[in-house]
């Protein structure tokens, strides 16, 4: 009894003592005076659970909604909405310390933390990494993978053609979008594809594995000093499945390529390019770096462009006028499959449409979280954020400001891109600008997707090709999709029916590069 007594009051001492500091801490706090859920004052716990729900985008965009521009989210984070803090949160020069939360994705090689491209806290590492890589990824450059993109759009329709369209059956266009981004950006990294869209399935865990690391990523990053005692613990791991399966493709594809010299008729690809790269920067870019784009582009590339393009598959069925519009422009337009980038870069309410997908169903729907600098940051109001706290943005909540996008931010209105009536020419141009400056899908500043472009290309060709060649509608009108946020904000269930619309051949025009 005496022993339990002790025990008890050894519990209880350490309650009063926690509750002590929490309390002590948050009355001490520089960032008391921001409004928030009373349990973020005191835990980040509170964020961790909301984004384990895969709800997280909802609830922050509710938050600013009734506490305004700063709300607080934990003991030393802050969420900010305007605008305004996009060129100095994520600016290029000088650029603010990402914060702990993205070493939860770093890899652990002989016990020893290893960061990638993403997961890097050093910007100076991480500059010296992208600088020989970057232009590889400007819009001029990433034309030349547009036969890479080709041959998967050419294998999606095939199989779409052969298992849905012949046969009258619906397709989950969620699971179908998923295999051909995966395999597109195979074609455009190695030269060769993951097969997915062959098999129809994902039996070999590729996309599921991809998941399951942002299943672990998301809640965990809120808090990362658990990673330490869960992935990262050297004594029994406690995390999701390893990405081995990619790099060893990456390995196998590398290694390969190294021992054969390249065909003159052999697709260009990611790979070839960085490896010329590696040959003009050995001092900053080794196989190991090699490594790490090829990583890079597959894991971050896939499952964002494939988001995108549901959203856009989903949207555009959803609002009959806009499905309409939408093909019209491209009876129009009488192009050959798939179409081409060029013909893609000519029809006005394709890219509204593209746009506003963009911004309604951003890949990301997390905050991209900073350190703010020894000066600190200074607000619109002229409050200042001191120095060490954390700031974040959302781009779910910045896509949705009502003085950039309008007042019905919630809606998808593809006529916000476009040129109103009795709008001049010279206001439309303003108000165009400042939304796609504002647009946040893509990250900004110095930490910007890379792949921005790749994956614009990817899927203006693809939805214009898709509504091109068939008439297409939600196998079930009246159903919702589901919808799951963990850091990429993640679609399931739409399920769909194809025809094809007439004049159009089951086989695809080759022809298509040379628009």
């Amino acid at each position: 009894m005496v022993l339990i007594s002790l025990l008890l009051d050894s519990f209880l001492s350490l309650v009063i003592l926690l509750i002590s500091k929490l309390l002590w801490n948050y009355l001490r706090s520089p960032l008391k005076s921001y409004p928030g859920p009373f349990l973020a004052n005191f835990t980040d716990l509170w964020r961790a659970l909301d984004v384990h729900r895969g709800r997280s985008h909802i609830t922050q965009n509710d938050l600013h909604r009734r506490h305004g521009p700063a709300v607080r989210l934990g003991p030393n984070m802050l969420s900010l909405s305007d605008p305004s803090l996009i060129s100095k949160v994520l600016t290029t020069r000088n650029p603010l310390k990402k914060t702990a939360m993205v070493t939860v994705s770093d890899a652990v090689v002989d016990g020893q933390r290893v960061p990638n491209l993403f997961s890097t806290t050093d910007e100076d590492w991480h500059g010296a990494k992208t600088k020989p890589i970057k232009p590889l990824f400007s819009m001029t450059k990433v034309q030349d993978f547009e036969p890479n993109v080709n041959s998967a759009l050419n294998i999606f329709i095939d199989k779409i053609e052969e298992r849905f369209v012949a046969p009258a059956k619906s397709c989950d266009i969620a699971d179908y979008l998923l295999y051909f981004a995966w395999d597109a950006m195979s074609w455009v990294t190695f030269g060769k594809s993951f097969g997915l869209l062959e098999a129809g399935n994902d039996d070999r865990k590729i996309i599921q594995t991809a998941e399951k690391g942002l299943d672990y990523f998301a809640p965990v990053s809120q808090v990362p000093e658990l990673d330490r005692f869960m992935d990262k613990n050297p004594i029994h791991r406690i995390g999701p499945p390893a990405f081995a399966w990619a790099l060893r493709f990456s390995v196998d594809a590398y290694a390969e390529r190294l021992e054969q010299k390249k065909s003159r008729d052999a697709p260009e690809n990611y790979l070839d390019r960085f490896i010329e790269a590696k040959a003009k920067n050995p001092e900053v870019i080794d196989d190991n770096v090699v490594l790490t784009y090829l990583l890079n582009n597959v894991l971050a590339g896939s499952d964002t462009t494939a988001i995108t393009m549901i959203a856009a598959v989903y949207y555009v069925l959803k609002h009959p006028k806009v499905h309409g519009q939408l093909c019209e422009e491209l009876e129009k337009a009488k192009p050959s499959l798939p179409v081409s980038w060029k013909v893609c870069n000519s029809l006005p309410y394709l890219d509204a449409v593209m746009q506003e997908t963009t911004r309604i169903h951003g890949a990301i729907g997390m905050m991209l979280e900073r350190h703010v600098p020894q000066d600190g940051l200074v607000l619109p109001d002229d409050r200042i954020v001191p120095a060490n706290a954390c700031v974040g943005l959302n781009p779910w909540v910045i896509n949705r400001n009502v003085e950039v996008f309008g007042p019905d931010t919630d809606k998808f209105k593809p006529e916000r891109w476009l040129q109103q009536h009795g709008e001049i020419e010279e206001n439309f141009q303003a108000r165009r600008n400042k939304m796609k400056g504002t647009l946040l899908s893509f990250g900004a500043g110095h930490r910007m997707c890379m792949g921005k472009y790749l994956s614009q290309l990817e899927s203006y060709k693809t939805i214009a090709t898709l509504f091109a060649k068939y008439d297409i509608a939600l196998a079930h009108p009246d159903q919702e999709w589901k919808v799951t946020n963990h850091w990429f904000v993640r679609t399931k269930d739409v399920p769909i029916l194809l025809k094809r619309k007439a004049g159009w051949e089951t086989e695809l025009s080759s022809q298509s590069n040379s628009e």
